[in-house]
């Protein structure tokens, strides 16, 4: 590539254009920076690579000869472009990205769909996701900040509450075949249930815990269907394969959308929540902190919008 330019350099190129230009030398070298004679000899050294004369040397100056005229349109051109690209380079908005670490169901059920309000707000930070259903396990590398469920005592970092959770049953309007709602809370018990199993689901709040609170006795045996994914449980729920346990702030834009429903009134309150996790060494600390605080607000703006 660029086959015909073999060792000529940039600043060979950026010489010959001046002195072209300004059909001197001297005025050349006082553009550049340099001296005449060292101008003079760098084109000198450019006419014996290309094997042509560039320049006349006449009275009191220069002149280009008809070969210098044709590289000189050429080189100005390509010098042309080249500024203009570092210059709208420079143009643009610096940019910063934010690394965020959080488990599935919280990027997909509640971060994605309020994200473009924070790219709204801040158009020059990026946003990029980092995903595990481990989540405790997110905070190494260049990770920023982490959204981390649990009961606030993380050994990662300093945390920030962010929200508790109320829970209750959820399932596809489809699922209740015209039933009149909102049911009974003895009527649980007539619908398959979604179970989430796994290491990490006793943290979540499970049937058994549920129909203790809502006083219904013994919860039925574990359905046909059990996932170790939440996000994976809750698709299954919106097509209608069973009810599933539905974590408020996670849910409630599916509720607002209408492929979930809430078929009973009772809810239970969980010991648990999601907190913003900073690691312990001090990096990009503003950036974090408006994307917490950004965080916040969009859970007030949520709180406010219920009680209205």
């Amino acid at each position: 590539m660029y086959e015909a330019l073999g060792d000529v350099s940039l600043d060979l190129l950026r010489t010959f254009e001046a002195a072209a230009r300004h059909r001197s030398f001297t005025a050349a070298a006082q553009e550049l920076g340099t001296t005449q004679p060292a101008i003079s000899q760098q084109l000198k050294r450019l006419e014996q690579r290309l094997g042509v004369r560039l320049f006349d040397r006449i009275y009191r100056g220069i002149a280009l000869t008809e070969t210098g005229l044709g590289l000189f349109l050429h080189v100005q051109a390509g010098l042309q472009q080249i500024d203009a690209g570092l210059q709208a380079l420079r143009e643009q908005p610096a940019r910063e990205v934010l690394q965020v670490a959080t488990d599935f169901a919280f990027a997909a059920y509640w971060l994605m769909p309020r994200l473009p309000r924070f790219h709204g707000l801040y158009p020059h930070i990026d946003v990029s996701l980092i995903t595990r259903e481990r989540s405790h396990d997110a905070l190494h590398g260049d990770i920023d900040v982490a959204v981390l469920f649990g009961q606030g005592r993380f050994t990662q970092g300093e945390s920030q509450w962010l929200f508790n959770e109320e829970v209750f049953p959820v399932c596809s309007p489809h699922l209740l075949s015209g039933k009149v709602l909102p049911l009974s809370a003895q009527a649980l018990g007539d619908f398959p249930l979604l179970q989430l199993r796994g290491e990490h689901a006793r943290q979540w709040f499970d049937w058994y815990r549920l129909f203790d609170a809502f006083q219904l006795g013994q919860a039925p045996a574990p359905g046909q269907l059990r996932f170790d994914n939440y996000t994976l449980l809750i698709q299954a729920a919106i097509a209608g394969q069973g009810m599933a346990i539905g974590w408020k702030h996670l849910v409630d834009n599916l509720l607002e959308q209408g492929v979930l429903c809430r078929p009973f009134v009772e809810s239970a309150q969980s010991a648990f929540g999601y907190y913003a996790v900073m690691p312990a060494r001090k990096r990009r600390n503003r950036l974090v902190q408006v994307f917490v605080d950004w965080m916040l607000a969009e859970q007030n703006a949520g709180a406010s919008q219920l009680t209205h």
